[in-house]
């Protein structure tokens, strides 16, 4: 069982919290079940207006979320064209005037550098107006500080801080990250999950887990 794919209101008279699958429109933008976003400033539905920026089609660069994942207020997501082209002798951005330079407009996306998707594991926590920059890839069970600014991957089950963002620890040993990452846990059934719920909230890895 998974939540209907237009549910946007996990809680009652909470119109702050979304799952974020049941806003999104953008087909380069996938979101897991039961992943949600806060947002107390702005209205929360126009995630992809406000968090997701810099993503524009002619770059066919993805957002990719998994499941379970928590996305504090204010987190954005920097794509492709935030990247102005180092290789030139300018940091300008002089493809995109194509009008003004007589430039060809086909090549409007050599204006930056393409450091691809941005994908995002499961059961990671993103912390208040983090950024994460294109190409950045976060493993399962990661947790990114407030205001991080994530410029390089993290692995799965690590929490990272600062600017740029560097490990501050790993949450487990690596004998039981590789535990979880086995059990993977978010892709069991709705009814399994809610068997184990218990034993997920308490923290319990060693022999609770099949």
């Amino acid at each position: 069982m998974t939540i209907p794919d237009k549910k946007i209101y996990p809680r009652t008279n909470d119109t702050e919290t979304v799952y974020l699958k049941g806003v999104i429109t953008n087909p380069n933008i996938i979101v897991g079940d039961y992943t949600m976003y806060n947002d107390f400033v702005s209205d929360p539905v126009k995630f992809e207006k406000n968090n997701v920026l810099y993503h524009y089609p002619v770059n066919q660069d993805k957002l990719i979320i998994g499941k379970f994942c928590s996305i504090a207020c204010g987190a954005k997501f920097l794509f492709t064209s935030a990247n102005h082209a180092q290789k030139s002798l300018s940091t300008y951005p002089f493809p995109i005037f194509f009008e003004e330079w007589n430039l060809d407009k086909k090549q409007v996306a050599a204006a930056w550098d393409n450091k691809g998707d941005i994908v995002i594991g499961n059961d990671v926590w993103i912390g208040y107006e983090a950024v994460i920059l294109s190409g950045v890839r976060i493993g399962n069970g990661a947790i990114i500080g407030t205001r991080a600014v994530v410029t390089k991957d993290v692995p799965p089950y690590t929490v990272v801080g600062g600017i740029p963002a560097k490990e501050i620890k790993k949450r487990y040993d690596e004998d039981i990250i590789r535990k979880l990452l086995r059990i993977g846990w978010w892709n069991w059934p709705f009814d399994k999950i809610q068997q184990y719920l218990p034993h997920i909230m308490n923290g319990d890895i060693d022999r609770s887990f099949p």
